[in-house]
C-alpha cells in the first residue's frame, strides 16, 4: 500500500528533468535528432568565475583621463608581407552569407569598419557588399570549399583555414534548403532549395604535414601577402596549437564550446568539446614551449560577451578575441520587440535558436527577402560599432586598474579564481590562496 505525504510536493528527477523528458518524447514521435544553433546552453566554468586583482599599494594604477592604455593588435607578423593592424583586439567571427542575410553581413562589415577591426566571411564565399563595407576582411577557407576562388582569396586581407568550430569540433555544418536562395545556390554551386551539409574535414589533406603544403599553396596564390589563420575547435588545444604552428600558421584561432553555429545537432553542441576557459592556457603553453607566444598570435572565441571577458582572455595569454553570437545580438537578433513573432514560432526572444529554419523575425538569420528588409544595415552597423567601443573601453578600464598601459600587458597574476573548476582550468590561484588544483603547496 502506497502512501503520499500531503506535506511533501511531488519530486521530479534531476536526471530526467522536464527538458529531457520532452526531448525523449520528441525523438520518439519524429525519429530525427534536434538541430539548432546558438552554442551550448549548459552552464560550464567561464570567465565569470575569474576576478581581477586591481592595484592598491603593491601595484600602481593608471589615471584614465591622462594615461594611455593601448588597445591595438597586429595579426600575421610571422610570415605575411602585409600583417593587419586593428584598433581593438575584438574581431567578428566567421558567419556565412546563407546562414545570415545579406543585410546582416553588410551590417557586420559596417560595424567592424567603424570600430577599426576585422570581420570574417564564413562559409559560402565573399559577397561584394561584404567586401565593400569591410575595411579588413578575413576570408574563411572551409572543407566545403563553397564559393572559394583565387580571386576572392587575393581580395581578402587574411585567410582563415577552418579545421573546426567550438560548437562542433569534428563535425560538419548544415544549411537547410529553405535558405538556399538563388543567390546562395549560385555562390555555392548548389541546387536551389536542397539541404546542404558541409564536410567535417578538408578533402585534400589529412594531417599537419599536408596542412603545411596547403598553407604554402595559399601563400603562393596570394604572393605571401596575407596572414594565414588556422581555426580549431576546443578539443585538444595544446597539440592542435602546436601542430598549427608547425604547419606554418601566422595566427591560431581557438573556439571553445560556447561558440555558436548556424545549425548542428543539439547532442553535438552540448556534449562535444571543451569550455573556452579550459582551452586558453594549454594553447598558450604550446606557444610558449615553442618560443612562439606573441610571435604567432592567438585569437580566442566562444562566449565572449563583455570587455571583462576580453580582458580576462588577454590576461590568460590571448592576443585577441572573436565574437559571433554577441555581434548578432548587438545588430538586433533576439530583440524583445519581435516577441509576439518569436512566440508564434514556439519560442521566445531570449531563447530563439532555430536559426537554420530561415524564419528569424529580426531579419538576420534568414534568406526571406521580406524578413531581411527589416534589418537596416546602416543602423545595425552603428549599433555593432557602439557595442565594440563599449567592450574596448571596459577592457581598458580594467587594464588601467591593474596598472597596465596596454591590454597585452595583462597577465595571469592579475587574476584570481572563484571556484576550484575555474582555478584548475585557467591555472589561476583560488581567491585568497596561491594555489590551484595541480599545483603543489597552498
Amino acid at each position: 500500500m502506497s502512501y503520499h505525504n500531503p506535506f511533501t510536493p511531488p519530486r521530479k528527477s534531476a536526471t530526467f528533468d522536464d527538458y529531457t523528458l520532452a526531448e525523449i518524447r520528441r525523438a520518439a514521435a519524429t525519429g530525427i535528432y534536434d538541430i539548432r544553433g546558438a552554442g551550448t546552453k549548459r552552464k560550464v566554468p567561464h570567465f565569470d568565475d575569474l576576478l581581477f586583482l586591481g592595484a592598491s599599494i603593491s601595484r600602481y594604477p593608471l589615471e584614465g583621463y591622462r594615461e594611455k592604455c593601448d588597445t591595438t593588435v597586429t595579426l600575421g607578423t610571422r610570415f605575411a608581407k602585409k600583417p593587419i593592424t586593428l584598433r581593438t583586439p575584438i574581431t567578428i567571427a566567421g558567419m556565412s552569407f546563407g546562414a545570415l542575410s545579406g543585410n546582416a553581413k553588410e551590417a557586420l562589415g559596417r560595424g567592424a569598419t567603424l570600430a577599426g577591426t576585422s570581420t570574417t566571411t564564413g562559409d559560402g564565399g565573399m559577397t561584394d557588399e561584404e567586401r565593400g563595407h569591410s575595411q579588413t576582411l578575413v576570408y574563411q577557407y572551409l572543407p566545403s570549399r563553397y564559393g572559394m576562388n583565387p580571386k576572392d582569396l587575393r581580395r581578402a586581407d587574411a585567410i582563415e583555414v577552418v579545421v573546426g568550430q567550438g560548437a562542433k569540433p569534428g563535425g560538419g555544418g548544415m544549411l537547410l534548403g529553405q535558405k538556399i536562395s538563388d543567390r546562395v545556390a549560385n555562390m555555392r554551386n548548389l541546387p536551389k532549395g536542397i539541404d546542404q551539409r558541409s564536410a567535417c574535414r578538408h578533402p585534400d589533406w589529412t594531417g599537419p604535414d599536408d596542412l603545411e603544403i596547403k598553407i604554402l599553396e595559399l601563400r603562393e596564390i596570394t604572393d605571401w601577402e596575407k596572414p594565414i589563420y588556422i581555426k580549431v575547435g576546443g578539443a585538444r588545444p595544446y597539440y592542435d596549437t602546436a601542430l598549427a604552428v608547425k604547419a606554418g600558421a601566422d595566427v591560431v584561432v581557438l573556439d571553445g564550446m560556447q561558440g555558436g553555429t548556424a545549425a548542428t545537432q543539439d547532442v553535438f553542441i552540448e556534449n562535444v568539446g571543451m569550455p573556452t576557459l579550459a582551452c586558453i592556457r594549454p594553447a598558450v603553453q604550446a606557444l610558449q614551449d615553442l618560443g612562439m607566444h606573441r610571435k604567432v598570435q592567438l585569437i580566442v572565441s566562444g562566449g565572449i560577451r563583455s570587455g571583462a571577458d576580453v580582458a580576462k582572455a588577454l590576461a590568460l595569454g590571448a592576443d585577441a578575441v572573436a565574437i559571433g553570437t554577441a555581434a548578432l545580438v548587438a545588430i538586433g537578433d533576439n530583440d524583445p520587440k519581435w516577441e509576439s513573432e518569436y512566440q508564434a514560432l514556439g519560442t521566445t526572444a531570449g531563447a530563439y535558436d532555430d536559426w537554420h529554419e530561415g524564419k528569424d523575425p529580426a531579419g538576420i538569420t534568414t534568406q526571406d527577402p521580406e524578413l531581411a528588409k527589416r534589418l537596416d544595415p546602416v543602423a545595425a552597423g552603428r549599433r555593432l560599432a557602439n557595442y565594440l567601443k563599449v567592450m574596448t573601453l571596459e577592457a581598458q578600464t580594467i587594464a588601467r586598474a591593474c596598472g597596465k598601459n596596454h591590454l597585452h600587458n595583462l597577465e595571469p597574476e592579475d587574476l584570481c579564481a572563484l571556484t576550484l573548476e575555474a582555478a584548475a582550468m585557467a591555472q589561476i590561484p583560488l581567491a585568497g590562496t596561491g594555489w590551484y588544483p595541480g599545483k603543489g603547496g597552498f
